[in-house]
């Protein structure tokens, strides 16, 4: 039965799909080859990693035993060098005896072409020694010293440019990661994969002690031979905090606590300000203090508390700059956190001059002066008689009207205020009071 012109195309297809993933089978060899799929731009189809390469038989299948099939060999010059490599075959499978070295070989199959790169991992054994800790360190960085052999393993891609086979060494510690849910640095184990090794390694500074541990490389591990070496204990040089300054917030509202320009502060604003610095350190910060001073260099530093925690009130009008300094316990390794900035804003004071209580609750029913920045305040208010009707002693409080527990009558009453801004500024202010809309009932004080 004859088959559809697409079906039959279709099934065409699907079959030189299937066949582009036949690749390279290996006998005589006692381990099994490792694989890996390069970069579709290196050319190659595979790349073969064997323990022994030596007397190995490499076949190809082809798709069929009547298409033609030619293995050429090319090395770190690339395809374009090709040589012919003599061939025997058996049906459809095609093979050759590899030689020693690392090698490229390409085959031809009709006209149809595919590359591969073959490693004799024998040229490139790992060896692993022992791994120390180096005796002079940084604070960025943990220098560890290897003996053994890792060295780099080369392949080349079909235009002959150097790649990287990585061995997939893994090396495996101990460090301190800030964990912003719970506000705490918690131990973390970091791996970091190497793609070979050097007489010399170096990694991101451990904020903990630790052990660094080498396992390698990927192919021994796939054998079954990989192996496990840890350094000596590492002591942590390396710094790190994290901080925060929390300014006590103020609900009342006859305070202005914009400060000028009217942006709200990020820190400060209308005195007084209190603010609670914190840092929570990594293990190794054996020093730390904050540091305050109306220098933004800090050149000049006025106040030093050696704690990683305080609470500072700012009473006085101007810019004042904090930060967390630490240290390891040589001097060695410091940290030095952002700068905050608080500003506080120059006092204001000012006095209205009428209110209503009792006429409609909630509403201009008590006088307050509204202020800003006012560290110190005295108030007395008298009725036309001289009689003192209140005494207030902080800006937040207000009069609402009443003496002895009853409200006044309707009319004028006298304010005197003596009060200090923290800008310096004296305030000796005066001035009437018009009591208005207040219903008059027995209630009230005659």
């Amino acid at each position: 039965m004859r088959l559809r012109p697409l079906l039959y195309f279709i099934l065409m297809l699907a079959g030189a799909v299937l066949h582009c993933k036949a690749q390279l089978s290996f006998s005589g060899n006692t381990l099994p080859a490792v694989t890996e799929t390069p970069d579709a731009s290196s050319g190659l189809s595979m790349i073969y990693v064997l323990d022994r390469s030596q007397g190995v038989t490499a076949s190809y299948t082809a798709a069929s035993a009547s298409v033609p099939v030619r293995w050429m060999k090319f090395s770190s010059l690339g395809g374009g060098y090709a040589e012919e490599v003599p061939s025997v075959r058996s049906g459809n499978v095609s093979s050759i005896i590899l030689t020693a070295d690392d090698m490229g070989y390409m085959i031809e199959e009709g006209t149809s072409r595919k590359c591969y790169w073959i490693v004799n991992y024998s040229n490139h054994r790992c060896v692993l020694g022992d791994l120390s800790i180096a005796p002079e360190q940084d604070c960025l960085s943990a220098a560890l010293l290897f003996s053994g052999k890792a060295d780099r393993i080369v392949y080349y891609t079909i235009n002959g440019v150097p790649r990287t086979l990585s061995r997939g060494l893994l090396l495996e510690y101990t460090t301190l990661v800030f964990n912003a849910d719970r506000n705490v640095y918690e131990q973390t184990i970091y791996t970091q994969d190497l793609e070979y090794l050097s007489n010399e390694i170096h990694v991101s500074s451990p904020l903990c002690q630790t052990d660094f541990l080498l396992t390698g490389d990927r192919f021994q591990i796939t054998w079954g031979t990989g192996k496990t070496i840890a350094s000596p204990t590492f002591e942590p040089i390396a710094v790190e905090a994290v901080t925060s300054a929390v300014q006590t917030s103020r609900s009342i509202d006859n305070e202005q606590k914009n400060n000028d320009g009217g942006a709200p502060a990020t820190l400060g604003g209308s005195a007084p300000v209190e603010i609670t610095f914190s840092a929570i350190v990594t293990d190794a910060a054996i020093y730390h203090e904050w540091q305050f001073s109306a220098d933004p260099q800090f050149d000049l530093i006025d106040i030093r508390v050696n704690a990683t925690e305080t609470s500072r009130v700012f009473n006085e009008y101007g810019t004042v700059y904090a930060r967390f300094v630490a240290g390891d316990a040589s001097g060695h390794c410091d940290w030095i956190s952002e700068t905050y900035t608080v500003n506080i804003g120059e006092s204001k004071l000012e006095c209205p001059n009428a209110f209503s209580p009792g006429s409609s609750e909630g509403s201009n029913d008590e006088w307050k002066v509204s202020y800003k920045s006012i560290i110190s305040f005295d108030c007395h208010i008298f009725n036309r008689w001289g009689v003192e009707v209140a005494h207030l002693t902080d800006p937040s409080q207000g009069w609402d009207g009443r003496h002895n527990g009853k409200l006044v009558k309707s009319g004028v009453f006298y304010y005197v205020i003596q009060a200090e801004g923290a800008d310096g500024k004296h305030y000796k202010l005066s001035g009437d009071i018009n009591i208005i809309h207040a219903n008059y009932n027995k209630g009230y004080q005659q």
